[in-house]
């Protein structure tokens, strides 16, 4: 996960992934972002996320994420 962080950093810099938990209720994330990490995802990890996940319970934090893309990927 650790990989994962240093890449979502380069997609938002400024954003504490590694505690932040409301990346998309607080604001920190916007919609071009959320565009940006899908196709880091679906790039690096080979994961396709589907539409019905693009849901902010999925991209409020760090680690939601990861254990999405552990679910998509299982």
């Amino acid at each position: 996960m650790e990989k994962f962080i240093e890449q979502l950093k380069k997609i938002k810099k400024g954003v504490d992934f590694e505690h932040e938990t409301s990346l998309i209720d607080g604001g920190f994330l916007k919609s071009f972002d959320v565009i940006q990490i899908i196709g880091m995802i679906d790039r690096e990890y080979g994961i396709s996320v589907p539409p019905s996940q693009i849901i902010p319970d999925n991209f409020n934090s760090a680690k939601a994420m990861w254990d999405m893309m552990d679910r998509l990927e299982n």
